[in-house]
């Protein structure tokens, strides 16, 4: 069972070789937030991370290759950053911008968001929804990323573990002084911890968000994999 659930060292980002890099500390709020672009259209975000080692376990043949090549090591990565409605939300927006994402734009990501066809997907689904450019969506997406500590419960050395569902809301909830029980949500599927979820206002302050919590996996005894 994972029990280092208060500590604030984490290992939550990977360089672009995709070997892990360590973050640790709390995170200046005002600092991230000082001129950060601020969406319309929407009442806040949910910061999707997906547990990496999962989503290759579940897919299979199916997994991106990218990211789930032995050589990456992922944990934590961005799944996406989703505005949303406080019942339901937006996707697939009209906007002016590009569908597609230009790589020397999508390849300063690459170290959050594991693949660019990803990316793309990201931008053509939430972030056109998001009231931004597509250069202040993964601007904002990158400082939610930055906002948000993981904790060492699920640094390398802790892994493989279980964990039940409330308990690593538990440990994110320690590790991120704010964020309440009402503003985080565990996926999970066949057993295994998918996803963590986190609501943040547009200037990235944890709200909570009643509708996607209440959608969240209660169960016990999930399998946290181990990278590789």
């Amino acid at each position: 069972m994972l029990t280092a659930l208060a500590v604030l060292a984490i290992v939550s980002a990977c360089s672009d070789d995709g070997s892990p890099a360590a973050r640790a500390g709390p995170v200046d709020e005002g600092a991230v937030a000082a001129d950060l672009p601020l969406g319309k259209g929407f009442d806040f975000y949910v910061l999707a991370l997906s547990w990496s080692p999962a989503y290759c376990q579940i897919e299979g043949s199916n997994a991106n290759s990218r990211q789930c090549a032995e050589d990456r090591d992922l944990g934590f990565v961005v799944h996406g950053l989703w505005p949303q409605f406080e019942t339901g939300y937006p996707e697939f927006c009209p906007t002016r911008q590009p569908d597609r994402v230009p790589a020397d734009l999508g390849g300063d990501y690459l170290d959050i968001v594991p693949s660019m066809g990803l990316i793309g997907h990201q931008w053509r689904k939430h972030g056109t929804c998001s009231g931004l450019s597509q250069q202040d969506y993964f601007r904002v997406l990158r400082a939610a990323h930055a906002r948000t500590q993981v904790p060492s419960a699920f640094a390398l050395e802790n892994l493989p573990a279980e964990i039940d569902a409330l308990e690593a809301e538990d440990a994110f909830i320690a590790a991120n002084p704010g964020m309440e029980r009402e503003g985080i949500a565990v996926a999970c599927q066949r057993g295994l911890l998918r996803e963590v979820r986190i609501c943040l206002t547009p200037s990235l302050s944890f709200r909570n968000c009643p509708e996607v919590d209440r959608n969240g996996c209660r169960i016990d005894n999930l399998e946290v994999p181990e990278p590789g």
